[in-house]
């Protein structure tokens, strides 16, 4: 057996005996080892192998099926700009400290700064963004021992499901992780070893562990939190249930964005952003416990930026602290009792006069309008159900109209909200369904920039798996969140539609009918319903909705908030 055959064979291996269950693949010539054996490896059932030709769509499906996994997954590519194509969905993955395995094939390291061809230099392509970087490199001649490869799967394994604690509670430390190997020639076995086993010497320890687990970590106690100032729960993406508990305990409001994995239960304020435009609620908070990742709106944002508002961070590190207002930070917190529910009674009473005024503004008629389309995608999200929403308006809209969900219903709601872009989102969501268990819908939100940005999501080799997934592509025909913002506003009229709007003027239809994908057609609440309403394998249903007076009821949403 060759050297690179002998390496690719022992990394999958120790891939396989560390947990990861699905590899994403982007072939090329130089990772060939690497995809024979995880070929071989799908075949005999030790892993599930995706295929996909745009490594930057492959990375964006990994992300997905990690995310919907709750395991590691590994994403593989050949040297060069295939490498360099896994950056987004790296550091997407770090922000949000999602388990991304990063495997890259690389030239012997002699040819680096030889200009040989596809041959860059790939030592920490990723820079700070992941967790490990780890370099193997397939020798002249097979070791008498793959130790050091089998240690080198099990440290970047390790480096991306690092938690802190144990149980339901424990939140996430880990991340992207990258594995850069070296292969030489001969890339591929000789043809008497195509379908080999891994000899003995090779198999490494001989009760099939892992070469390496990462250790379990002692959570430490809860701090206590004083009751007596005003306070807000915040939850921000991938919050978890932790902050719902918290303000149910203390019967506190709770401002949960819907990624936030926490926006169930009694104490949720539906239309938190816009209460917080209310002097009479926002300038009376004394204190905010802010949990996840809260970056969804500017009125959050200028909340935890306030320097007359105590602002507590729990969780992991690194926190959200736009304003470097943080007074202190905990793993996990606690209180004593329940504070004065005259706090929490201003708020519901406020939402539901907020949120009455704001479905008479939006969900009046027939015709579809963004809030329309995304109420009722949230009403069609089942128990056990998942949800993957894109950034911009959609989930924004969102934000505002979704239903509330039974606590312990199971269902998901995620984002790439990491770092908010647009990329690799149509990836994302398939990963996501085919990460879920076999029988658990997924729904997906995006607006029509998203789903075009990555329409090479949706090319599937006829052997791949494909996923039970309805994406509802909310379709204006350009950027329509821009119209709320500054650029929206009467003096850049001239240029908005241009340069910031960005109409494609394609057919959302013709190009599914390119990619072999099912496309609906919806213009009513009826006819979506309707599409909703089907479900099995992969489909695209296109919300025909209008942007040109976005700014208009923008204004008018905001002069909804009112206190009874």
């Amino acid at each position: 057996m060759n050297p690179s055959t002998a390496l690719g064979r022992v990394l999958v291996d120790e891939l396989v005996r560390s947990g990861v269950r699905d590899v994403v693949l982007s072939p090329g010539s130089r990772s060939a080892a690497l995809a024979l054996a995880l070929h071989a490896a799908d075949a005999h059932g030790d892993l599930r192998l995706h295929v996909r030709i745009d490594e930057r769509s492959a990375a964006f499906l990994a992300l997905g099926l990690a995310k919907g996994s709750h395991r590691p997954v590994a994403v593989v590519t050949t040297s060069g700009t295939a490498a360099a194509n896994l950056h987004p969905a790296i550091l997407e993955a770090s922000h949000a400290r999602v388990p991304l395995i990063a495997i890259t094939a690389d030239r012997p390291v002699e040819l680096r700064g030889t200009e040989a061809n596809q041959t860059t230099d790939q030592v920490k392509l990723y820079g700070d963004a992941v967790r490990a970087y780890v370099e193997v490199a397939a020798p002249d001649v097979v070791p008498a021992s793959p130790a050091a490869w089998r240690a080198a799967v099990a440290r970047v394994v390790a480096a991306a499901v690092g938690r802190t604690g144990e149980g339901p509670m424990a939140r996430p430390q880990g991340g992207p992780v990258h594995l850069n190997v070296a292969f030489r020639e001969p890339l591929v076995p000789g043809a008497d070893e195509v379908g080999g086993d891994l000899s003995a010497e090779l198999v490494g320890r001989p009760d099939g562990a892992p070469w390496r687990r990462p250790a379990p970590v002692t959570p430490e106690p809860a701090s206590t939190l004083p009751l007596g100032p005003r306070t807000v729960v915040v939850a921000g993406d991938d919050a978890g249930p932790a902050a719902r508990l918290l303000a149910e305990e203390a019967g506190w409001p709770l401002l949960a964005e819907p990624t936030s994995g926490a926006r169930n239960g009694t104490q949720p304020i539906a239309t938190y952003r816009l209460l917080l435009g209310l002097p009479e609620l926002a300038d009376r908070i004394e204190r905010v416990i802010a949990f996840g990742h809260p970056t969804l709106s500017r009125p959050i944002t200028r909340l935890l930026s306030r320097d007359d508002v105590e602002i507590v961070g729990v969780g992991a590190a690194p926190f959200s602290d736009p304003g470097n207002r943080l007074a202190a930070t905990y793993p996990s917190v606690r209180v004593d009792g329940a504070d004065d529910p005259s706090w929490f009674e201003q708020w519901t009473r406020a939402d539901a006069a907020t949120l009455a005024a704001v479905e008479e503004i939006v969900l009046g008629g027939d015709t579809l309008t963004p809030w329309l389309v995304a109420r009722a995608v949230s009403q069609a999200v089942e128990p056990g159900g998942q949800l993957v929403v894109g950034s911009s308006n959609p989930v924004r809209d969102l934000d505002l109209m979704a239903v509330p969900y039974q606590v312990g219903q199971r269902r998901m709601i995620t984002a790439n909200r990491g770092l908010a872009g647009i990329d690799g989102v149509v990836s994302t969501a398939i990963g996501a369904a085919l990460g879920r268990r076999s029988g658990e819908r997924t729904l997906a939100l995006m607006g029509d920039l998203t789903f075009l940005h990555d329409s090479n999501g949706l090319v599937i080799g006829p052997s791949e798996p494909v996923p039970d997934l309805t994406i509802v592509v909310a379709s204006d025909n350009g950027g329509s969140i821009f119209s709320t913002l500054e650029q929206g506003d009467v003096p850049y009229a001239a240029a908005f539609e241009r340069v910031f709007a960005t109409p494609t003027g394609v057919s959302i239809g013709r190009l599914c009918q390119a990619m072999g994908v099912e496309h609906r057609l919806a213009r009513t609440s009826d006819e979506l319903q309707e599409a909703l309403a089907t479900d099995g394998g992969l489909r695209v249903v296109e919300a025909v909705i209008d942007r040109t007076d976005r700014r208009e009821i923008d204004r008018k949403l905001r002069g909804a908030a009112r206190l009874h």
